[in-house]
């Protein structure tokens, strides 16, 4: 694709609810690219024009929980006209945008993903975690959490250099569980496409369908991001690595009504 092609895509997969919304001249701004731009891509896609890419989207939106998108919508118009630039305001606009991220990973995962990388991480002899840049407080707690359950979990650490060398030990028995995010660390891609190529699964966690980790991944979690502030927010996938190891504890402890995950601190 184009560069400007590569811009709409991007967009489109990581604010669904907006293009069924917008005109094509409000996406084409928010893409940078010009209106026939848009146009065109479409095109490209084999749809007549913008408005019938816009059907697909529509239809999604229409589908949706009931009442649940009417929240998202009133939630998202409400920051985007927050004027409040105080230092409660800061915080306030932070935690309302990861409120709307949480809502949009409800609304985008599905049932048999869960079900399909919570098999995964059961069956595997041992989970190697990967997550470097600002993705490493990711697995660095699904390492902590996985070890409390008692299931064994490797961190391919970059320190070192070693993380290349110590990911190729990994067998099709284990499981590769990566988090990576724009822009995504050159490291990580390598080890997971190498990985995959040797037939060990892949769970992975990044921003978008077109992320290159979407090649090799067996279970792919799309968390769209928005650039709303310089550091962006990790509850949306803090709260599904949680979410997953949770499951996965129901699983091991035969309970499923009050799995619980061990502290390393408890008496």
């Amino acid at each position: 694709m184009s560069n400007s092609y590569q811009k709409i895509s991007l967009y489109i997969t990581q604010n669904p609810n907006d293009i069924a919304v917008d005109s094509v001249y409000v996406v084409a701004e928010k893409c940078g690219v010009h209106a026939s731009g848009c146009v065109r891509f479409a095109q490209s896609l084999g749809y007549k024009g913008f408005k019938d890419l816009q059907t697909v989207f529509k239809h999604r939106l229409s589908t949706a929980a009931l009442g649940f998108n009417a929240r998202v919508r009133a939630l998202e118009d409400e920051l985007d006209t927050c004027e409040d630039r105080t230092e409660m305001g800061f915080l306030r606009d932070l935690i309302g945008r990861d409120i709307f991220s949480l809502q949009e990973l409800l609304a985008n995962i599905s049932p048999e993903q869960i079900v399909k990388a919570v098999d995964l991480m059961e069956q595997a002899d041992t989970i190697y975690l990967i997550g470097q840049l600002r993705s490493a407080p990711v697995v660095e707690l699904l390492r902590y959490t996985l070890t409390m359950l008692g299931k064994r979990a490797v961190l391919l650490d970059a320190a070192g250099g070693l993380a290349t060398h110590m990911a190729k030990v990994m067998r099709a028995t284990d499981l590769l569980f990566a988090v990576s995010f724009r822009f995504y660390a050159s490291e990580v891609v390598n080890i997971i496409e190498e990985t995959a190529a040797r037939s060990v699964p892949v769970v992975a966690i990044s921003d978008s369908t077109l992320s290159p980790l979407g090649r090799s991944a067996n279970v792919l979690f799309c968390v769209p991001e928005h650039e709303y502030t310089f550091s962006r927010s990790l509850a949306a996938p803090m709260c599904l690595t949680q979410a997953l190891v949770v499951a996965l504890a129901s699983r091991l402890q035969n309970n499923s009504d009050a799995p619980r995950i061990p502290v390393a601190t408890q008496e």
